[in-house]
């Protein structure tokens, strides 16, 4: 069995409100992205293709790649438009006869060998997982002019992390029918939003729901830095 990590970094952090992007700005002496590439590197994951915007391959290579020695780097590729477009050239820079393929967030630092271990056991049954924990909080559904239209039952509500593991074909399949049915489905007004999406609204395989951790989390404000520096200073020394 062969495993691959497909690690998006191409974000341009605006809501950070930094000159840099978020995935290289420094948490605890390190830069972000180098949390989650140590998680992958440290696991039974065999290899990782890194996902970059274009033109960062070979500054993203020297800062983090070579600077903290992470042979399990097997290539750097430049993203595209979507978070999707990103992904799905993730996907297709995964070596051929890989069997399951992890698709995180580089700007989640958090991922630890407890979700990346139950992930696998799960997703080697169920062949589509994600990571996810249930809400805390009542949920509302909105309507178009801001008044509450729902409210779902909490105990059914999850909120999705990453990362987000198929098997290889599986995803592959995916990402090849949405490159023929993009244009269709945007003209519908389909918001692609996750890869678990594109796999049930492509495919109709099931989505199985992993239990991942409420410390999982994704970095998007400056106020999130904040937490994620407790986080780290309250788990065991920075490597």
């Amino acid at each position: 069995m062969k495993t691959a990590a497909v690690v998006l970094a191409g974000g341009s952090g605006k809501r950070m409100h930094a000159d840099v992007p978020k995935q290289y700005m420094t948490l605890c002496g390190h830069p972000l992205l180098y949390y989650s590439l140590r998680a992958f590197e440290d696991s039974f994951i065999d290899e990782i293709v890194l996902v970059t915007a274009a033109g960062e391959e070979e500054h993203c290579r020297a800062t983090i790649v070579d600077r903290y020695g992470l042979r399990k780097v097997r290539a750097i590729v430049p993203g595209g438009k979507e978070r999707y477009h990103s992904v799905m050239q993730g996907v297709k820079a995964v070596s051929t006869d890989a069997d399951y393929i992890f698709i995180h967030d580089g700007a989640r630092p958090f991922i630890t060998q407890e979700i990346l271990e139950r992930v696998l056991s799960d997703v080697r049954e169920k062949q589509a997982c994600v990571v996810g924990m249930p809400v805390k909080d009542t949920i509302k559904i909105a309507d178009a002019e801001g008044f509450v239209a729902d409210t779902p039952r909490r105990a059914t509500v999850w909120q999705v992390q990453t990362p987000q593991v198929f098997s290889a074909d599986l995803i592959r399949r995916a990402y090849a029918k949405l490159e023929t049915e993009e244009a269709e489905l945007l003209a519908r007004g389909v918001e692609i939003t996750d890869d678990a999406m594109i796999v049930e609204l492509l495919t109709r395989q099931p989505v199985y729901l992993t239990q991942g951790s409420y410390e999982n989390i994704k970095i998007t404000t400056p106020e999130d830095m904040g937490y994620a520096e407790w986080i780290l200073r309250s788990q065991s020394p920075v490597k």
